[in-house]
């Protein structure tokens, strides 16, 4: 399911500052790629989906960043085309956003639920797309400087674990000020939060609240028919004004957990 927080172009060291869980059936139910380099050139930088063969949050050597939650509803079409795709083929295609955004307008009611984030952090230009709700023409807009919060309803949606990340996001930014922020440090405090919504909080999704319940805290574990199903990977991805890119990734494999950094310099901010 995902759910991401992140300071867009309102810090005074990092233009951005990204954190993000990837939820998701476990082990062998969704084989999956840690964060390394891949894609055509190899200049795609982030995890992948060895099923789909996209994925959900990745960069480029040139600064083109995308990132993607689903959307929590009830029966999702089983021939829906996969999710992963769209940011791959944003981060590999040469269209801005906003070219990407309208081409993906055309296509949305193709795939299952999706909040969508597009971005060239060179032109400093970012781009939120959804295609739900159902019914309703495709959302496009501009995300504006400032901190966000994407669970699995629309950008911003009240929803208590994304006004609890959002709270806690902001607290650990007026304790680092305006020194370096520690990705394991920060990943630990915000991202491994278990703490479930009271009922009366539920988003009434459609979904069995039973299963509401069950996805409403920050990091998840569930036991489910189909194997285990949760937090599989929590990243932080930061930008500093100069251009400097470091990619954090805390990841279960075969029931351990890892964890990495790769750091790179987008050679148009030098």
């Amino acid at each position: 399911m995902c759910i991401a927080a992140w300071v867009w172009q309102a810090h005074p060291l990092y233009p951005l500052l990204l954190v993000l869980n990837r939820d998701e059936l476990h082990d062998r139910n969704r084989p999956t790629k840690p964060t390394e380099w891949w894609g055509k050139e190899c200049k795609v930088l982030g995890g992948r989906d060895c099923l789909g063969g996209g994925t959900w949050l990745a960069c480029t050597k040139d600064g083109r960043l995308a990132f993607l939650t689903n959307v929590l509803e009830p029966d999702p079409l089983p021939t829906a085309k996969t999710r992963g795709d769209l940011t791959l083929r944003f981060l590999e295609g040469g269209k801005s956003p906003w070219e990407f955004a309208e081409e993906v307008v055309e296509e949305a009611d193709r795939y299952n639920g999706f909040n969508l984030i597009v971005a060239d952090l060179c032109s400093k230009t970012m781009v939120y797309i959804s295609n739900r709700p159902k019914g309703r023409p495709c959302s496009v807009q501009e995300v504006s400087p400032g901190l966000h919060v994407l669970s699995n309803a629309r950008l911003d949606s009240p929803w208590h674990k994304a006004l609890r990340l959002g709270r806690n996001f902001k607290d650990q930014l007026r304790k680092y000020g305006e020194v370096e922020v520690p990705a394991k440090e920060l990943t630990e405090k915000l991202m491994g939060d278990t703490l479930k919504a009271n009922r009366e909080m539920l988003p009434n999704t459609g979904c069995d609240p039973e299963w509401e319940l069950k996805l409403s805290s920050i990091f998840v574990d569930v036991d489910t028919k189909m194997g285990r199903y949760g937090t599989r990977s929590t990243a932080m991805l930061s930008l500093k004004v100069g251009g400097e890119v470091s990619f954090y990734e805390r990841y279960i494999a075969n029931g351990i957990w890892k964890d990495h950094t790769v750091d790179f310099q987008i050679e148009k901010m030098k």
